[in-house]
């Protein structure tokens, strides 16, 4: 069952309550993320993210870690381009008290020593993803890829962003995003509705209402070519990013089986001819749908030597996609996701999750039998519009590899 309710300053509380569950979930979910960032604040909404925990007007950081500890909440938080979420996950007798600190959260005291002390901690957090082969290629493809649109922007930003950050910069863009009617509660699991939103009034309903929006104009993409070299890695690594159906297109259950048929874990195309054929040690494809735009991602990696060799491959897969679809594709993956859907169904936190992202980017509500019933429904036909309509070019390819092999 599902419920729905928009307090008077413009936030949003949905649940699908649950009285047969065995434990509770909430999670806040802010419409904002590294695309709603002005460049030079790139890296703001991550570092913002750090900061609620390091303690509000009411309680210090130890203190609020201290309550969560004590009510046994698995707790923790997220910030991608789209959206920023703060959750946790408890025994429904604890559900009020998580719901409470979780409020109290999303007012942080963003007091200046903490900002300085949490700086470093950022600036080594980008360090760490400087020595991740695939996060070097992906942030780079991508700035050139979404070139002049925010979803270019990387989610931790960069060592100067964040080196230039200020303080009071970091609280205009709260005081600007973390509104009242930015923000959606979700809450799934043994939970009392109207009970969770007569307390949720009472924690959230003198935030203010600022009528913040978001620009999900899709940017222009074109053929682009980035090679680039690294001493650190001694492997060879091959990224495709090229446009897919958005969020709010259809489309994208089409394209999601599309993708899974090309380059999933196992038993797709790219598996059977590059990994057990022996020519790459890794292969992929996935589908992600932002808001206004989508984006398809083949990767790839092996031995340098091979690395061009491996890109003719997955371009000969791509090209021969349309004509190899078959039924028995889409036969195996509804079974597949059948499987996936119901155990997403058996736990609140999954179902909390699913319902806040989706409110969140579409501010629309689908059962799981709902959701599963549109994968179902993908024809063959499907699959060959979508490919047609989005043919994974126009794509931005980039290879990284040792200066040696290059």
């Amino acid at each position: 069952m599902f419920k729905q309710r928009t307090l008077g300053n413009g936030l949003t509380i949905i649940a699908e309550p649950d009285a047969g569950a065995h434990s509770a979930a909430v999670g806040f979910f802010v419409k904002t993320g590294a695309r709603d960032e002005p460049t030079p604040l790139m890296g703001v909404s991550h570092f913002l993210e750090h900061m609620m925990f390091k303690g509000t007007p009411n309680r210090s950081a130890a203190e609020l870690n201290q309550a969560f500890d004590d009510i046994g909440a698995r707790n923790n938080a997220y910030t991608s381009h789209e959206v920023t979420c703060f959750y946790a996950h408890v025994l429904p007798e604890f559900a009020g008290t998580a719901t409470e600190l979780l409020g109290d959260m999303l007012r942080p005291a963003l007091r200046q020593d903490d900002f300085d002390t949490e700086k470093g901690v950022i600036l080594e957090e980008i360090a760490m993803y400087k020595d991740n082969p695939f996060w070097v290629l992906y942030e780079d493809l991508a700035e050139k890829h979404f070139v002049g649109h925010a979803l270019g922007h990387r989610v931790l930003g960069t060592d100067e962003s964040i080196k230039q950050l200020e303080r009071d910069q970091m609280q205009g863009y709260f005081d600007e995003r973390y509104s009242a009617d930015n923000t959606v509660v979700s809450l799934a699991g043994d939970i009392d509705f109207d009970r969770a939103c007569e307390q949720i009034e009472r924690i959230c309903g003198s935030w203010k209402r600022t009528g913040v929006t978001r620009d999900n104009t899709a940017p222009t993409a074109k053929d682009l070519r980035v090679e680039l070299t690294d001493d650190r890695f001694g492997r060879a690594y091959m990224l495709m990013l090229s446009p897919a159906p958005s969020a709010q297109d259809d489309r994208r259950y089409a394209a999601t089986l599309l993708t899974q048929i090309l380059g999933a874990a196992d038993n797709s195309r790219l598996h059977w001819a590059l990994i057990e054929n022996g020519l790459a040690e890794e292969a992929q494809a996935a589908f992600e749908a932002h808001d206004g735009v989508g984006e398809y991602y083949v990767y790839a990696s092996g031995d340098p030597d091979r690395i061009e060799e491996i890109e003719r491959v997955v371009d000969k897969e791509i090209a021969g996609l349309l004509d190899s679809l078959t039924q028995d594709d889409l036969d195996r993956l509804s079974g597949k996701f059948a499987t996936s859907f119901t155990i997403g169904a058996e736990r609140p936190a999954d179902r909390m999750q699913r319902l806040g992202r989706r409110w969140t980017l579409l501010g629309e509500y689908r059962t799981l039998d709902e959701e599963l019933e549109r994968i179902r429904a993908v024809s063959l036909s499907d699959l060959r519009e979508v490919y047609e309509a989005y043919p994974f070019r126009p794509r931005t390819v980039g290879l990284l590899r040792p200066p040696s092999s290059a």
